[in-house]
């Protein structure tokens, strides 16, 4: 339990080399958001998908947490 409160403030990067607050998105959350983003626009590039969820992130002032991951699915569509 100890290692995970740890980790769980430790900030990351992403394989895409796109900056992940360990306040706006767990990481196993944003494996599955892209995962079903990628299964859902499968014309887009993964980094396209996480360029628009960054824009997501951006209009909801730099936090997507207290988002349900489906509304954040829904507003990431839209950007698409």
């Amino acid at each position: 339990e100890n290692s995970l409160q740890k980790t769980s403030t430790c900030s990351s990067v992403n394989p895409s080399g796109i900056f992940v607050s360990p306040y706006a998105l767990n990481l196993s959350s944003f494996t599955k958001l892209i995962k079903r983003l990628q299964e859902r626009h499968p014309e887009f590039s993964r980094d396209e998908i996480v360029e628009a969820l960054q824009e997501v992130r951006k209009i909801h002032k730099g936090v997507l947490s207290g988002l349900a991951i489906s509304s954040i699915e829904e507003k990431t569509s839209a950007i698409l």
